[in-house]
């Protein structure tokens, strides 16, 4: 299932995956330092995952409000070096600019003698073409909702046990090894849109994600 969410058109499987695991550590972090509570009370734990729920759709709407800005500023400093591309002095000036922004990238799949004639030519395009604009589009939109959506969703495998187990702890200890279950399928399914070994990268992710919840935790996260 996680799999076939990590395939949205909206965001691409590393934004995906990341989202995930966000949720899953946000959850698990509230799980976790819920084994007080139930010490002290039983029927707190329901109330705390509800709490936990409610934590989510409000970390999803600000996760939703990230994305969304964030492609703004992207957008917004990619015009700012378009705005230098078309006023530079000069064809070897603006393509400077276009290498100083690129050549990371380029230089891996392309020559260092075909670079030059390739950065002067997308010079040539930028300073011949019209600045585009910077507001929110469609697409900004509904990778916000998929961004909201896979953090929510994140939540929902803690509430499972709740349902089965009567015992509040054996729910909650339960619940708490799913999400560490999860922790390593997300790094797991990362690792397959990588060169990683996936059953490495799923331990990275369940041990660096356990550590991230004990530190929030203890900091009283």
């Amino acid at each position: 299932m996680i799999h076939s969410i990590t395939l949205s058109k909206h965001l691409n499987p590393g934004d995906s995956l990341s989202e995930i695991l966000f949720g899953l550590i946000m959850t698990l972090t509230f799980t976790t330092g819920a084994g007080l509570l139930v010490r002290e009370s039983r029927d707190a734990v329901r109330d705390l995952l509800l709490a936990t729920i409610g934590c989510n759709v409000a970390w999803g709407i600000i996760d939703a409000a990230f994305y969304v800005s964030g492609n703004l500023y992207e957008r917004a400093r990619m015009a700012r070096v378009g705005e230098e591309i078309r006023q530079a002095d000069g064809e070897d000036a603006a393509a400077a600019i276009v290498g100083e922004e690129l050549d990371e990238l380029v230089g891996m799949v392309v020559d260092p003698a075909e670079r030059a004639d390739l950065y002067r030519r997308m010079a040539r395009h930028v300073r011949g073409s019209e600045p585009r604009p910077l507001g929110i589009n469609r697409a900004d939109l509904r990778g916000a909702v998929a961004s909201f959506w896979l953090v929510f969703f994140a939540s929902i495998p803690a509430a499972v046990p709740f349902l089965v187990f009567r015992d509040a702890w054996i729910a909650l200890r339960v619940s708490n090894l799913i999400l560490i279950c999860l922790l390593f399928a997300t790094g797991y399914l990362w690792a397959r849109y990588t060169r990683l070994w996936p059953w490495l990268t799923g331990m990275a992710f369940l041990v660096g994600g356990v550590a991230l919840v004990l530190v929030a935790v203890a900091l009283g996260g």
